[in-house]
């Protein structure tokens, strides 16, 4: 039998929803987890649910509203803050194409990640990617460069997709794919992770995700579609014909809100992810 864990000051705001840590490695960026309690009576090393904020940096919106989750389940919620303005102050949306003025924010999170598992008592090795919006795009992107990290990945309503495919200029595609990240893309490995889709059926506006000009556009970004809807489909279209298996969700009466998309995102969560409690 385990023993429980004496509480102290500085346990206290490390169970439950967390503190916020700067990270070690680079502490412009940080971190909040929820750790279920659990945690505090087991051996087992917990699963791991990392939770990639979009444009709003809704970090701590998303933890809590996976905390219930995160209890029930057994596993560790892990939400990183990578703030806008970072080099340049008008800027929002680095950490979406990955690599942003010499920053991999790829690197970035495994940092985070691996941080997290010496502080508590977490499997790091391999865990499951969320992303909603800002997040759905760094998740599908993180998800082609490290398959291996992942043992699922939830694609939430990214407005800018980049689909697996050499003649297509990077973030269109995945042309120069290796020159730039100084790996391939592995497809056989890609192939190996259970990917969720999922997007509110009315997320219709395009007023952010149509804005030629500005930092985040690139022509040709809307010729696998105008809305959010669209571009989801043919991203799983994509997949789907590189022998992908993708499950994609279409939420009745849901705009572009990610929390209401959620319940999706648990019920593939708790197809994925081992239950400890």
């Amino acid at each position: 039998m385990t023993t429980p864990r004496v509480k102290t000051t500085k346990a206290f705001y490390r169970t439950g929803s967390t503190t916020w840590f700067a990270s070690r490695h680079d502490q412009r960026f940080s971190y909040g987890l929820h750790i279920p309690s659990v945690h505090e009576t087991t051996d087992t090393p917990l699963p791991l649910m990392v939770i990639q904020h979009g444009t709003g940096r809704t970090a701590s919106q998303y933890r809590d509203a996976m905390a219930e989750f995160s209890e029930r389940h057994g596993c560790v919620v892990l939400t990183p803050m990578f703030p806008a303005g970072i080099d340049d102050p008008e800027d929002l949306h680095n950490f979406k194409f990955i690599e942003y003025r010499g920053i991999r924010y790829d690197e970035r999170l495994l940092e985070i990640v691996a941080e997290a598992g010496e502080r508590f008592h977490i499997d790091t090795e391999r865990f499951l990617l969320q992303g909603f919006s800002g997040g759905g795009q760094f998740a599908h992107r993180f998800l082609y460069l490290h398959p291996d990290r992942l043992c699922g990945v939830s694609i939430g309503a990214p407005g800018r997709v980049t689909l697996i495919d050499p003649d297509r200029e990077w973030w269109l595609g995945t042309k120069g794919f290796e020159q730039r990240f100084g790996a391939p893309l592995r497809l056989d490995d890609i192939r190996k992770v259970p990917v969720h889709m999922v997007v509110g059926a009315e997320d219709t506006e395009t007023w952010e995700i149509n804005n030629p000009g500005d930092s985040n556009w690139m022509d040709g970004a809307d010729a696998v579609g105008h809305t959010r809807v669209e571009r989801i489909t043919a991203l799983r279209d994509n997949y789907t014909e590189l022998g992908i298996d993708v499950t994609l969700d279409i939420v009745p009466g849901v705009g572009h809100r990610g929390m209401g998309v959620l319940d999706a995102v648990r019920r593939f969560a708790e197809r994925v992810l081992p239950r400890v409690v």
